[in-house]
């Protein structure tokens, strides 16, 4: 049963946090933070989704604040670089923020950009970084997606494209017409049932993220189910929020790849000083935000009473009835 609302809001803390660059169309990001008998727990919907898709995100939020995280089997996890839609001059830039990394997602199929500018973007990675992937977040048809895997791999390989197509079948008809595995993140996470995917054979890794899938539990019960690796990744995290991955990461049986929970990066401040990457990984281990960054980075006033709001409406939903 979810805690009392009254509750919850009382723990709650509303904070913004500017972003070096533009990410998902944002440059400043914000998500209420929530103090339980637990630890912290992170809801940051993005401000799009309805109420019965960010109540979700909320289970998370709670989850992490009210119940301990589940025993860790390894205490450290490699990440992936996290290249946004920059221009191909930028990308050593970006990746001086990861150091050691060893594995890069790359961002591509922007609006507004050219398959020649993600090509440029992945090569500039490619330069620096051994193993790419990219994450095109959707955006390509299944033709589309054909002559992007070729372009994209002219000149060396590809660990895999993240979630090409926007549909199931869609990426179950791509697995037929490409080499390059496929990997799948919102045709799991905003699907009614997340085991689709795998039933159809549309994927070959499973991307999982905690706040879209209910919590830590939720996302290790789903890994547990199907028989493909798996991928911990960022919901565009705050520390507090990463930290929570980190744990999920630490607590899956099998993990052979790079997690994506290296989007810290992005800020140029967050809500807790964390050490950075060593030798590509990051420590696991529970975050508690710097009361003086919580002021100094409190969303304004009508910012946090639309939060609040959303709260309550989501806890409605997540309410037995």
């Amino acid at each position: 049963m979810p805690p009392a609302l009254d509750d919850l809001l009382d723990r709650t803390h509303v904070v913004a946090l500017p972003m070096r660059v533009r990410f998902r169309g944002l440059t400043t990001r914000e998500v209420a933070l929530i103090e339980g008998p637990a630890g912290w727990g992170e809801f940051g919907a993005f401000v799009e989704y309805d109420d019965t898709e960010a109540a979700t995100w909320l289970a998370a939020a709670v989850d992490a604040a009210y119940r301990p995280p589940p025993p860790a089997l390894r205490d450290a996890i490699a990440i992936n670089a996290t290249v946004p839609a920059v221009p191909a001059a930028q990308v050593p830039d970006v990746l001086a923020r990861f150091p050691g990394a060893r594995t890069a997602k790359v961002k591509v199929a922007e609006p507004g950009q050219t398959l020649d500018d993600d090509v440029a973007r992945v090569e500039a990675v490619r330069a620096l970084i051994p193993t790419v992937r990219v994450d095109a977040n959707g955006g390509w048809t299944v033709e589309q997606a054909v002559t992007a895997a070729a372009a994209l791999t002219a000149t060396g390989d590809l660990e895999y494209l993240e979630q090409p197509c926007a549909t199931v079948a869609e990426l179950a008809e791509l697995r037929e017409h490409i080499t390059v595995p496929v990997a799948a993140d919102e045709a799991i996470r905003k699907a009614a049932d997340p085991l689709t995917v795998v039933r159809a054979r549309a994927a070959d890794v499973a991307v999982l993220k905690v706040a879209p899938l209910g919590g830590v539990r939720a996302l290790l019960n789903i890994a547990a189910q199907i028989d493909i690796p798996v991928v911990v990744s960022s919901a565009l995290d705050s520390a507090v929020g990463i930290g929570i991955g980190l744990a999920a990461a630490a607590a899956l049986p099998r993990l052979e790849h790079a997690c994506g929970l290296g989007t810290g990066g992005l800020f140029i401040e967050d809500v807790a000083e964390t050490p950075g990457p060593v030798d590509g990984q990051l420590r696991v281990g529970a975050v508690a935000p710097d009361p003086a960054r919580l002021a100094g980075l409190a969303a304004p006033a009508v910012r946090r009473d639309w939060w609040l709001e959303r709260i309550a409406r989501c806890h409605a939903l997540t309410r037995p009835t």
